[in-house]
């Protein structure tokens, strides 16, 4: 009978771990900080699906000699100073906080990690097991999937392990664009926002991060889950089909992405007299540049260079109540089988 050497390490009473994963984020907003991210970013075939090597001659030469100081300046004006990191890293260590407190009770481990930069995936799954956690659960805090977001992050996933002599068992919690624990608290959270509002937007435009089209085409799901998100929202707010619209944001470089462009409508809404809109952004759990730059600062900027007055960029789910309870829920409910005594939220 075979059996360990006295000078092996004992193996600790096995445990379970949850990493929350977020889109990542710059560990500063200076120059060569911006660019070490971006660099990885860019560089995930994932996100472009272009010839490495062409695609890294483009990459390494003209975008990463000027884009790093020009997504610099837009962090800078949303960045949180008082703790020297962007919102996105304060709101998901938030949200790993609160689930760590609310799951103490059961002796579950709570962490969050990065797709991109840092606390990266490699070192958070690495911290887990460490602590014992041969079971972990994986939440990509993506609503809605899309190769180049959910599918990155189970890429990296599987890279880790593939380092690992000891591999944890993972479960990757799926896309939840349509779940109606994730509708009801979504349209409760905006019902909050526009409840307090002076007076009620004209328009609520549901604006989501573009794709190139070609990703659709090519059998991506993501913009038939924006599409459906957007639906369910839209009839649980109740809110009038004519006062409502879809867009999408953030393209990059020359292609075609999924319209409508959210810049071409917000301007087009401006120019035919509209002057309050309110933008819900469903495909971020978390507020992040996108939403607290490019939305409540650039669309904004937009829309009154069209001749609309205001604009409301209504905050993400971040560690709202509704927020959290979704996150729990969405937990609890992958546990289950793990640890009997959870229940599905």
């Amino acid at each position: 009978m075979t059996t360990c050497p006295a000078d092996h390490p004992i193996i600790p009473a096995p445990k379970i771990g949850v990493l929350l994963i977020n889109l990542g984020t710059p560990d500063g907003t200076d120059y060569w900080s911006m660019r070490r991210y971006l660099s990885e970013f860019l560089s995930d075939q994932r996100v472009v699906e272009l010839p490495k090597p062409l695609w890294q001659l483009i990459l390494q030469g003209p975008i990463l000699t000027f884009r790093p100081s020009k997504s610099g300046r837009a962090y800078r004006k949303i960045w949180n100073t008082d703790l020297d990191e962007s919102p996105l890293r304060t709101f998901t260590r938030a949200q790993a906080d609160a689930m760590a407190s609310r799951f103490a009770d059961s002796g579950i481990t709570v962490d969050y990690a990065m797709r991109y930069g840092q606390p990266s995936i490699p070192d958070r799954v690495q911290a887990l097991m460490d602590g014992g956690c041969t079971r972990i659960v994986c939440l990509p805090l993506y609503p809605q999937y899309s190769a180049s977001t959910t599918g990155s992050v189970v890429d990296r996933l599987g890279d880790t392990l593939k380092a690992m002599r000891w591999q944890p068992t993972l479960r990757v919690v799926p896309p939840f664009y349509d779940d109606p624990m994730y509708i009801t608290h979504l349209a409760a959270h905006v019902r909050r926002q526009i409840d307090a509002m002076e007076t009620p937007p004209e328009i609520l435009v549901a604006s989501f991060h573009g794709v190139p089209k070609e990703y659709l085409l090519k059998g991506d799901p993501y913009h038939c889950q924006c599409q459906k998100t957007a639906r369910l929202l839209r009839e649980a707010l109740q809110w009038p089909a004519d006062q409502y619209r879809v867009a999408f944001q953030s393209r990059f470089g020359p292609k075609e992405w999924l319209k409508p462009y959210a810049d071409e409508l917000i301007a087009e809404l401006g120019q035919a007299g509209v002057r309050h809109v309110a933008v819900v952004s469903p495909a971020f759990f978390s507020d992040c540049v996108e939403t607290l730059e490019e939305i409540q600062i650039g669309l904004q900027e937009t829309f009154e260079e069209a001749g609309g007055e205001h604009l409301t960029a209504l905050a993400c789910l971040n560690d709202s109540d509704e927020g959290l309870a979704i996150l729990e829920g969405l937990i609890r409910r992958e546990l289950m089988g793990w640890y009997p005594a959870q229940q599905s939220a």
